[in-house]
């Protein structure tokens, strides 16, 4: 029977989800980044730059290297790095715009 073994499963995220909402991510996604850089360092105006993307003088913080953590998944996709709110575009994992540093212990 497969419902003993879905019940604890689901009871075992239950603290994640609700742990989640308290990220204060709710403007975007929350990424792992192994960077993050004011938009006006030299190495995110060269990657800006490689990527065609006028950044100026927003202000933004903007993640390098990124991927997107799941909470649902948080068994094998926990970051090792800066664990990030991007609340602007990615641009393929490359740079992510608008992030700024969080703490949810993944």
């Amino acid at each position: 029977m497969l419902f003993p073994r879905i019940v604890p499963a689901f009871l075992l995220t239950l603290p994640l989800l609700a742990y989640a909402g308290e990220t204060g991510c709710t403007t975007g996604e929350v990424q792992c980044c192994q960077q993050v850089e004011s938009a006006d360092s030299d190495i995110v105006s060269t990657l800006s730059g490689l990527l065609g993307i006028a950044l100026g003088a927003l202000g933004l913080n903007v993640g390098i290297t990124c991927s997107p953590i799941s909470v649902i998944g948080v068994g094998g996709n926990s970051c090792s790095a800066q664990t990030v709110c991007c609340s602007g575009n990615t641009f393929n994992g490359l740079i992510a715009l608008g992030c700024t540093p969080i703490n949810i212990g993944l």
